[in-house]
């Protein structure tokens, strides 16, 4: 799930609610709300502030090029989907270049984006969501998969680390079925003990990996992500 949807859905309700608040909750809003990312996303007019993640990698290592397709997992609130589309030239804005394809999923509702197509309520656990998704692509497999998932937080640290890994490593396998021979990967991981394990499992299936902390994600944060590119799939 899109970790800025949870965030801002969690904790900008009502002003009542707001006054209700805790200590820990108030500080957090309000470093939100002065966070200049957030402050960014808005004059930019991007969904939510982790679109300068991916802006980010992206202008460092160009993993978006126009005409490439992309599946976007973990798409909600669609910050992601919408650098992609602009990337991808998916709306085919530049009639010079390759018109690329958008496809968003989420277990949560994605508000419609011009150039993506999204399956909202989604599970990308359920068997059934891989005949779905390649139903709807150009062709049943795409050059790019992102993912910003993350489980629904415990607070237990090192669970919800694993539970982060176990949805990496199930998407990892899905690429088998759904991801380019020399594709790309990029998916969100919070540190810890089996952080080692994802990066072994990708290694093995990729030539080319590393890991990125984008600076839009906050230095107090165990989130980093790893960009895995030449897909060794048939």
């Amino acid at each position: 799930l899109g970790s800025c949807w949870h965030l801002v859905s969690k904790y900008l309700h009502t002003t009542a609610g707001f006054l209700r608040k805790t200590g820990t909750e108030h500080m957090w809003l309000e470093r939100h709300l002065k966070d200049p990312f957030v402050k960014a996303a808005k004059r930019q007019h991007y969904r939510c502030r982790s679109a300068f993640k991916l802006l980010e990698i992206d202008d460092k290592l160009h993993i978006l090029r126009p005409g490439l397709s992309v599946l976007d997992c973990g798409a909600a609130p669609g910050a992601w989907s919408q650098v992609a589309v602009e990337r991808v030239n998916a709306l085919g804005t530049d009639p010079a270049v390759p018109t690329g394809f958008v496809l968003g999923v989420d277990l949560l509702r994605i508000s419609p984006l011009e150039g993506a197509v999204f399956l909202s309520e989604t599970d990308m656990a359920d068997p059934s969501t891989l005949g779905t998704i390649q139903s709807l692509l150009p062709a049943e497999k795409v050059d790019v998969v992102l993912s910003d998932m993350a489980p629904n937080a415990t607070g237990i640290k090192e669970l919800d680390h694993q539970k982060l890994i176990n949805l990496c490593l199930g998407l990892l396998n899905l690429c088998q079925s759904i991801l380019k021979p020399k594709g790309t990967m990029l998916c969100k991981f919070w540190d810890g003990r089996e952080s080692h394990l994802l990066q072994n499992k990708l290694k093995e299936q990729f030539q080319d990996v590393r890991t990125i902390k984008p600076q839009a994600s906050r230095k107090d944060s165990a989130e980093s992500y790893y960009l895995a590119r030449l897909y060794k799939g048939r």
